[in-house]
Order: structure tokens, then C-alpha cells, then sequence
């Protein structure tokens, strides 16, 4: 735990750092883009993440690869921004600064994140109604809709908001339902 409350500590101000540059210079819709596409390639590599946590690999091979890597892909302010990292030592915290940096600025914009599982693909017009929901149950301005797809839930959708969870999936119903039914009378 106290590993995290330390990591914490440092991922919040370099987020709010980035956030701060990208908003003096009209730049936080790029910074997103910019953050996403870090994050896809992350996500997408466990080498790359390996490579850039690994202390004992000399800072500017790092800074090498990650210009390969968003040459002409990211703002120039935003490589900057990799730079720094990587001269502080900090780079290995970049998936998480990059996380923060998109919920800093969705609570700026008062639009929430929507988790939403569901067995099968969303059609658009069911997504037009999650948003909706979404929205009522929220009182946010707009909904960004992370979904995965999950056969397991038979049925319906999981909406999960923060520390809210709206289950409408036909397993869940028929969790409810049994015990309902184990119930004495």
C-alpha cells in the first residue's frame, strides 16, 4: 500500500503538470490523442514497458525509441513531456500519468467514464441509451463509454461509474432472483 499512496504521489503532479501545458497552449484535445496513443502502445507491448521501467538502459536509448515510436504521432510539447520523464527517471510511471491526464480532464470537462460490459457488440442506438442513463444518473455533461465484451453475462449490460454499478445483465438478474428464492418466508 504504501508503494501506491508513493506512486500516487508522484503520477498527480506530472499529470496535472501536462495538463496545465496543454491547456496554455490550447492543446488538451491533442494531449488525449496524443495520451492514447502512448497508452495503445503500451498496452500493445509488454517489451516496450519492460524496456522503459528497466533503470539499468541508458536514458537516451530510451529517448530514442520513444521518438521512433511518435515521430510525427504525438505534439512536439507532448515528446518534450517524454523527454522529461525520462531524464527525471520518472518514465516508468507513464501509462499511469497518461491515465490521470485523461481523468483530469474529464472531471474538468464534467464528463464521466462508463465502463460498460456487455455480452454481445452495442449497437449504436444502444449506446445512444447507455449515454443517456449514463447521463441521468450521473448529471454529467457527456459520457466516455470504455466497453468490453464479456459472453459470461448472458445478457443485457454491466454499467460500472466510479464506484457505481448499474447490473441489468441476465446473470445478475438471475443472481437476484436466486437469492430471492433461498429467502425464507
Amino acid at each position: 500500500m504504501m508503494q501506491t499512496t508513493i506512486r500516487g504521489e508522484l503520477v498527480e503532479p506530472y499529470a496535472e503538470a501536462l495538463l496545465s501545458l496543454a491547456q496554455s497552449h490550447n492543446l488538451a484535445d491533442q494531449f488525449q490523442q496524443d495520451s492514447g496513443l502512448i497508452l495503445d502502445l503500451l498496452a500493445a507491448s509488454a517489451e516496450l514497458q519492460e524496456f522503459l521501467a528497466n533503470p539499468l538502459i541508458n536514458p537516451d536509448a530510451k529517448k530514442n525509441v520513444l521518438r521512433q515510436l511518435t515521430v510525427d504521432k504525438v505534439h512536439g510539447y507532448f515528446l518534450n513531456f517524454l523527454m522529461l520523464l525520462v531524464d527525471r527517471r520518472r518514465i516508468n510511471l507513464l501509462a499511469a500519468i497518461c491515465q490521470q491526464y485523461r481523468t483530469l480532464l474529464r472531471k474538468l470537462r464534467n464528463i464521466v467514464l462508463a465502463e460498460v460490459i456487455s455480452a454481445v457488440e452495442l449497437t449504436e442506438q444502444q449506446r445512444h441509451a447507455v449515454v443517456e442513463k449514463v447521463k441521468t444518473m450521473t448529471g454529467a455533461a457527456d459520457v466516455e463509454l470504455a466497453i468490453a465484451i464479456d459472453p459470461e453475462i448472458l445478457g443485457g449490460v454491466v454499467i460500472k461509474v466510479g464506484s457505481q454499478i448499474f447490473d441489468a445483465s441476465l446473470r445478475g438478474q438471475l443472481r437476484r432472483l436466486s437469492v430471492g428464492l433461498a429467502q425464507p418466508v
